[in-house]
């Protein structure tokens, strides 16, 4: 695969610890397109040595509005499916730019590690240091030993070490959009935690059509209604459900948007500074970034103060688990304390509905949104490799419009037929 690629799939065993590196070529790019598409045929490949992949969208780290989107697919502990989740902020368009396109994780390890990917090398570590540490700690050690603040971790928290199937993966200090207990089969692997970074670069087989057209994309995107929504809060109200606007507002100090999208569907809430302060803070860990629009719902609804329900989601954040099935558990038992909440951490065991009955996570399921639609849209998010809650604000996004693009791209014939059949395959 020459353009819009890396070009090459590495299949790391964790067993062995013996890394294959394979050439992604076009014949499975014009079969499967991207991302889930892709990253469920290697799954199936490898099946029966239940594998985590990791992959990037066609369009990831492209110019294409909102194409932030990395995916990690795997069969959730929660409910027995093959699933999809999103690796959102910067983490995918790094994954995008290490060298690799997809990584598919097999095999258990003896001991605990991680992997560190990095500009087309692949390699396994042992994580002694950093095995029974929180999210938060983790990062900042394994940026520490790198001597690279810009590293992107996908890891997991004591959660995930110890077994919960409510266990997250977290991308850097934050909560992601796994509800599928993907951090428990981390642990169960013993893999800490995956660093990415690269430098690598994208060809582009028709460049000054691509870009011309990416900028027509954005131009339209900015003219839509998408573009007037800044921070969680407007988002949930966007998509339907309870404006929460008020209620945060005084907690509110910014917005973060992910890689090249338009629309900042993160907000960082300061705790222990003042929001309004506009130079850099010097207090250690002032806040936590607020990435997941379902548990601030349900806190809200239990009664909690806004600040209250942040100072969960933080613990939640360093324990490496679901805020959302937190959230979801606490509802069901009628715990309405913070510092109970926080201190059943350890404790808490589901089933939840919070991991939804799809095959992609509910992270982008808000409000009244008819369920055939949504499974399609998040189906073109996770193929092409764009942010979901952003796909589903941006109509201006249409199937022909991403197909034509990624055949500029990439000089390959991709039709509405093909992305049909992979939609079908990756739903059914």
């Amino acid at each position: 695969m020459e353009y819009l690629a890396s070009g090459k799939i590495a299949v790391v065993d964790l067993a062995t610890r013996e890394i294959i590196e394979e050439e992604l070529d076009d014949d499975l790019v014009l079969e499967k397109i991207g991302g889930a598409g892709i990253t469920k045929s290697l799954y199936d490949r490898f099946a029966d040595q239940d594998p985590i992949v990791l992959g990037t969208g066609l369009l990831t780290g492209s110019l294409v509005p909102g194409s932030s989107l990395g995916v990690i697919t795997a069969k959730s502990p929660l409910t027995g499916r093959v699933s999809h989740v999103p690796l959102s902020l910067d983490a995918g368009m790094e994954l995008k730019y290490s060298g690799f396109d997809y990584i598919v994780i097999k095999g258990i390890s003896e001991k605990p590690v991680y992997l560190w990917i990095h500009d087309g090398i692949a390699d396994i570590s042992d994580s002694d240091d950093l095995w029974g540490q929180d999210v938060w700690t983790a990062t900042d050690r394994i940026r520490d030993l790198m001597g690279d603040d810009l590293i992107q971790v996908i890891g997991i928290g004591e959660a995930g070490e110890k077994g919960s199937d409510l266990a997250q993966i977290s991308i850097n200090y934050w909560q992601s959009g796994d509800r599928m207990g993907f951090g428990n089969l981390f642990g169960k692997k013993r893999l800490k935690l995956i660093a990415l970074r690269g430098m690598g670069l994208l060809e582009i087989a028709e460049p000054e059509e691509f870009i011309e057209k990416c900028g027509e994309l954005l131009s339209a995107v900015k003219s839509g209604g998408a573009a007037k929504i800044r921070g969680i809060a407007a988002m949930a109200a966007a998509l339907g459900a309870e404006d929460i606007g008020e209620w945060l507002q005084p907690l509110t100090h910014k917005h973060m948007a992910c890689f090249n999208t338009s629309v900042p569907t993160n907000t960082f809430v300061f705790l222990d500074e003042d929001p309004s302060l506009l130079k850099e803070t010097t207090v250690n860990e002032p806040g936590v970034l607020l990435t997941d629009i379902s548990p601030l719902l349900i806190f809200k609804r239990l009664g909690l103060t806004a600040a209250d329900a942040c100072h969960v989601l933080k613990a939640c954040a360093k324990y490496g688990i679901d805020a959302a099935a937190v959230a979801e558990l606490s509802e069901t038992t009628g715990l309405t304390d913070p510092e109970a909440i926080k201190g059943a951490l350890p404790d808490l065991k589901g089933p939840v509905s919070s991991s939804g009955d799809a095959v992609f996570s509910p992270w982008a399921a808000v409000g009244n949104q008819e369920k055939e639609g949504w499974m399609r849209r998040q189906a073109v998010a996770y193929i092409f490799g764009i942010h979901p809650l952003f796909a589903l604000m941006a109509p201006e996004l249409t199937e022909e419009k991403l197909l034509d693009i990624s055949s500029l791209g990439t000089e390959l014939e991709l039709t509405q037929e093909t992305l049909d059949e992979v939609i079908a395959d990756i739903t059914g």
